[in-house]
């Protein structure tokens, strides 16, 4: 093989390196809520069929926001990072709020979009995973399976 040959492999791997920040894997690392719920209002498990990370939620609802939550997250650490981000402000937001902060990952990683705004601001950390089409999946994932959760919480309640 010539060095030619090699060099895209290397710049390769050392990009994804370069994915793998300290910040994504600090944040991977403290994952909030990740233990199941013994009597959720509602759950909703995701899967991504290109990888195959998993995450499933569990959640109550209280006049229509998140009152209890737990999560059980099987995924890499841009998937772990987003659901960290999203585990330490869930509690207390209403559906609403928590599409909106899809809205603007999905924007971040898809469309190079802004920064989101706080509550989910550390979000920008994953920013350079937009050029990893292959992860955006996974790092949506832990925020498809809360919406569909707090729909089955709703469709639960009646």
């Amino acid at each position: 093989m010539t060095t030619a040959e090699t060099k895209p492999r290397a710049s390769a791997d050392g990009d994804l390196m370069k994915l793998y920040s300290q910040r994504i894997l600090a944040l991977a690392a403290s994952i909030p809520h990740a233990r199941r719920l013994e009597a959720p209002g509602g759950t909703a498990m995701k899967r991504s069929p290109l990888c195959g990370s998993t995450v499933t939620v569990d959640l109550s609802l209280d006049d229509g926001r998140v009152a209890a939550f737990g999560q059980d997250v099987k995924a890499c650490a841009l998937g772990q990072a987003s659901a960290a981000v999203l585990g330490r402000s869930v509690i207390g937001l209403s559906r609403a709020e928590i599409e909106a902060g899809r809205e603007a990952l999905r924007q971040l990683i898809k469309e190079d979009g802004p920064e989101p705004a706080v509550p989910f601001a550390d979000l920008e950390a994953l920013r350079p995973a937009r050029d990893y089409r292959n992860r955006h999946a996974s790092i949506l994932l832990a925020w498809d399976a809360t919406l569909a959760a707090i729909d089955a919480a709703d469709e639960a309640a009646g």
